[in-house]
């Protein structure tokens, strides 16, 4: 009797499980012979995978953050290597996570196990040296942002682009009205986000900053409407004891898409919040504060120049960063009171992100289980076909 596809899937981060979780029920929907098993969140725990390790045990951010982690993050890469080479999967898909994952894909492969990665580093943006190593570490590449595809091309590694799943899960318009309905804000309120990041190490870097914006912004704009986004219960309840009692701020955990439909403007990390900003039509100052440490190495790196996706995807700036010494609450208001009372702003910057959404939208979790379960039936003939 054919036994069911196993498939070793790792995701070490909050929008990796989403993404894992959303392919897992792709393949799913077209083999129903498969057993995930391997390092998940939320997500993927909810999609049936069996969890060895829980992916918020590796949710860290900053080259010097990381430093103080090496060794407990060493030992869990050290474990799942560990298990996966005495318990083989059929193939093996590792999520986002190059500096974890890439170590472990390339022991699996050179064992002799298929490996897909799903959702390329910024390989093209900075330490485009990594492509060298990552010729070692995969059979496929799937990529979600179109360029992509021609970088890898180029340095002769099996590339697939996909689109982006966030494309086909959000709306190209926006329910506005059902969104401030929900979150109780008046049709003609001005509201603002704040997206201090999904891990607890960005947000308290930020979060100062940002509640320091947000009060300017309160003492110029009356009513104005306040959102905070937390990914988890636990940055929930940090934000909610650091939070002055003069400012007046709803925390959502977990429903940032609401939040982004009803707001005018957001102000939002670096990462993916911004191309969730982006494909939920909602204009944004993006800014983002690292260990001094960890920013010096990072921008003698980089080979573009911007960091956040919007201006990456647009080819050009439509969106503010600021970045370190310039994220101060002097310049996040000021280009946050552009956005609200500039509506030639607003519109110049949601026009581009009705483009790129339609550039994105691919049906991408469905187009990427069809290429992996193509790639897996080379390799496990002796399997359930799908």
């Amino acid at each position: 009797m054919p036994q069911p596809l196993r498939i070793a899937i790792a995701a070490c981060e909050p929008s990796g499980d989403m993404l894992g979780g959303e392919l897992m029920r792709a393949i799913q929907a077209r083999t129903g012979a498969v057993a995930f098993t391997g390092i998940a969140g939320p997500g993927m725990r909810a999609a049936g995978c069996q969890t060895l390790i829980e992916s918020e045990q590796l949710s860290v951010m900053g080259l010097f953050e990381v430093l103080f982690q090496l060794p407990r993050l060493l030992g869990l890469r050290r474990r799942i290597i560990r298990q996966l080479l005495d318990n083989p999967p059929d193939l093996f898909i590792g999520i986002d996570a190059p500096d974890f994952n890439f170590a472990v894909e390339q022991r699996l492969k050179k064992s002799g196990i298929p490996v897909v990665h799903y959702i390329s580093p910024s390989v093209w943006a900075w330490r485009e040296y990594r492509v060298r190593r990552i010729a070692r570490c995969v059979d496929l590449m799937l990529t979600l942002l179109p360029f992509e595809k021609a970088f890898y091309q180029r340095h002769d590694i099996a590339v697939e682009y996909v689109g982006h799943p966030l494309a086909d899960l959000i709306p190209e318009q926006p329910d506005r009205n059902t969104a401030r309905s929900k979150l109780d804000i008046a049709d003609n309120q001005p509201c603002i986000v704040l997206l201090p990041g999904s891990r607890m190490s960005e947000v308290r870097r930020l979060l100062p900053v940002f509640l320091e914006t947000a009060r300017r912004l309160v003492r110029t704009h009356q009513p104005l409407s306040l959102l905070m986004v937390a990914a988890t219960a636990e940055i929930s309840a940090y934000m909610r004891q650091n939070i002055p009692p003069q400012l007046d701020i709803c925390i959502l955990e977990g429903d940032a898409q609401s939040a982004m439909s009803a707001a005018n403007a957001a102000l939002v990390a670096s990462g993916t919040a911004t191309l969730e900003c982006l494909l939920s039509k909602c204009p944004m100052v993006v800014a983002y504060i690292m260990h001094p440490a960890s920013f010096f190495i990072a921008r003698r790196l980089l080979t573009v120049p911007y960091v956040s996706l919007p201006n990456h995807l647009a080819g050009r700036q439509i969106v503010p960063e600021y970045l370190q010494q310039s994220a101060t609450p002097e310049n996040l208001c000021r280009a946050l009171t552009e956005l609200l009372d500039n509506p030639d702003v607003q519109r110049a910057q949601t026009e581009c992100f009705y483009e790129i959404h339609k550039q994105l939208r691919h049906s991408a979790s469905d187009r990427a289980a069809a290429i992996i379960l193509k790639q897996w039936s080379f390799h496990a003939d002796n399997h359930q076909p799908a």
